[in-house]
């Protein structure tokens, strides 16, 4: 049986070369989540937002939120949700209402401001 040492054998090599991939593509990402977060840590002690201390710490706590944030997005990749997520739409009337009644003095200001424009231009007109 020469046929199935071989067969077990690219099957070995063929898990070693998909976790090396996986891994590769892993370290990619997460290369340029800490190149991103060390530019903008970067930036803020340019702007003295914060110190070398404080940005050293940032992007270390950033990593390991990114890391803990990949680790749990491959469990759930392989587990489906069971049901759909909800999705609740709010509306805020009271901010509405606000809006209209603010509208409507502007309007009445405006209607105020035209009628003593035209009062206005009568009184220029009689006196030319």
């Amino acid at each position: 049986m020469p046929g199935f040492g071989d067969i077990v054998q690219k099957a070995f090599y063929l898990g070693v070369g998909l976790a090396s991939y996986a891994g590769e593509k892993a370290g990619g990402k997460l290369a340029q989540v800490r190149s991103q977060v060390q530019k903008l840590a970067d930036e803020m002690v340019a702007k003295g937002e914060m110190n070398t201390e404080e940005a050293r710490r940032f992007v270390e706590e950033m990593m390991k939120q990114a890391q803990q944030a990949q680790a749990s997005g491959e469990t759930s990749e392989k587990t489906p949700p069971s049901e759909p997520r909800r999705i609740e739409i709010l509306e805020d009337d009271e901010e509405q209402t606000v809006k209209e009644e603010s509208n409507d003095e502007n309007v009445d200001k405006l209607r105020q401001e035209v009628l003593n424009l035209q009062d206005e231009l009568k009184r220029l007109q009689r006196d030319q």
